[in-house]
């Protein structure tokens, strides 16, 4: 399975682990969904999950653990 090209600048990692780290999954990953919509054309959702869904694919950004969706995977690339 091909991951896209995703810059994560250090402010958005910050942000991420804090969620990790202070949610009921601190071993856990950040579920993050992009859909079609929004002002900017795409419109994203994201939570704290303890693991990723069977068809989600991990990226690995610094040790943390990114869970992102196939449709989510094909729109940031």
């Amino acid at each position: 399975m091909l991951q896209p090209q995703v810059t994560v600048t250090p402010a958005a990692e910050k942000f991420m682990r804090r969620m990790v780290r202070f949610s009921e999954h601190p071993a856990g990953g950040f579920h993050l969904t992009v859909t079609p919509g929004g002002c900017s054309g795409y419109s994203s959702t994201f939570l704290v999950a303890a693991a990723p869904a069977p068809s989600d694919s991990t990226l690995l950004v610094n040790g943390l653990r990114i869970f992102l969706p196939a449709e989510s995977r094909l729109l940031l690339d």
